[in-house]
This record gives C-alpha cells, sequence and structure tokens, in this order.
C-alpha cells in the first residue's frame, strides 16, 4: 500500500505578486498532507513568500516547487516538506553577505534570506552570478515519540 501523503508534489511558475498567495497555498496543503503542525506550516509559507518575492524583484520570474517526503533527519524517519525555489536572474554575487541582517541590493530591509533560513529546519543557497539561484528549504515534521 501506498502512503498517498509522501506523494504530494506541487509546481508553479512565478511571474507576479498574485503567485506568491498561491505558492503559499501548495505550501499549507502539502504541509497539511505531510502532518505538519500549524505553527510549521505558517513558518514555511512565510519563508517561501520572501524567497518567491525575492525571485520577483531580482530575476522577474522563477520556478516553485513543493513536495512531501519521507526521510531520516536527525537519526529519525520523519515527514517534511522540501521547497525548492529556481531563477535564472544575475544571481548573488556575495552569498554571504546576502545571509546577514540587513544586506539588501533592492532598497528593502534586508531581511528575506536570513529571515527565511531561521524559519526552517534546513536551507541552502547555490548561486552563479549570470546564471541564476536556487534556494532549498526544508520544514520537518514533529520527531516520533518512544511509546511506553
Amino acid at each position: 500500500m501506498v502512503d498517498a501523503r509522501h506523494e504530494s508534489v506541487r509546481q508553479l511558475t512565478l511571474r507576479d505578486e498574485s503567485d506568491l498567495v498561491v505558492a503559499r497555498r501548495h505550501v499549507r496543503e502539502v504541509g497539511q498532507s505531510q502532518g505538519l503542525s500549524a505553527l510549521s506550516i505558517e513558518q514555511l509559507a512565510t519563508a517561501v513568500t520572501e524567497i518567491a518575492r525575492n525571485v520577483l524583484v531580482h530575476a522577474r520570474s522563477g520556478m516553485l516547487s513543493v513536495r512531501g517526503e519521507r526521510a531520516v533527519r536527525e537519526g529519525a524517519a520523519r515527514d517534511l516538506v522540501v521547497v525548492v525555489v529556481a531563477d535564472e536572474g544575475p544571481g548573488i554575487s556575495d552569498v554571504g553577505a546576502a545571509m546577514v541582517d540587513g544586506y539588501s541590493t533592492g532598497g528593502t530591509l534586508g531581511m528575506g534570506l536570513a529571515g527565511a533560513r531561521r524559519l526552517v529546519d534546513a536551507f541552502a543557497v547555490d548561486s552563479v552570478v549570470s546564471r541564476g539561484t536556487t534556494v532549498t528549504l526544508e520544514k520537518w515534521g514533529e520527531e516520533p515519540r518512544d511509546h511506553l
């Protein structure tokens, strides 16, 4: 028997602000199907909004993929949601600097990348100048508890 919650995959092209609403909905639906808590889902949705908005501001468009899976994390099998946001924009010339609160090249508060990183359990940025950026975010379900 196949567990349907581990087959949740959603994809979305990011073109304008209205796509941020759809992205949040996809995150919420996959998060619920994976059994994440309401708080975890909202944290992930907020992080995804920040990253997707960066795509719109800096690259004009990109792709977002949301999937649920089960994997071993910190020594235990856990349900999780993985979100990958990719663009073919200008890239980030200094990823280290971009991860510091207050760093901005777009006239914003500069909380996007660093803030998003704080809201998720795993965060990775891969960026090549003139080729684009890919950000991967993971939010894990509750750790299994031993039953007596």
